[in-house]
């Protein structure tokens, strides 16, 4: 399922930046050009530039007690339970 990133959305992410390390970050879009998400970073309290393919998956954050939609891409080398 491909990932949905809105400008002007907050959202947390799972991201797995160029040097393999995976974090959990809090963003407010900013723009999406291409391949780069431009977001004001929460966690890190600066702008930052996300490349698409390292977002692992994203919810929109929204306000308590509103559904929470997730989207996941496949990582290579995960398996599915089932």
């Amino acid at each position: 399922m491909p990932i949905n990133i809105a400008v002007g959305r907050e959202m947390t992410i799972i991201y797995l930046d160029r040097k393999g390390s995976i974090s959990q970050r809090r963003i407010q879009v900013q723009g999406v050009q291409g391949e780069r998400v431009k977001a004001y970073c929460y966690t890190a309290r600066a702008p930052r530039v996300f490349l698409r393919t390292g977002i692992l998956a994203a919810r929109e954050v929204q306000a308590a007690g509103a559904g929470v939609r997730l989207g996941m891409v496949g990582v290579a080398g995960a398996g599915h339970a089932g």
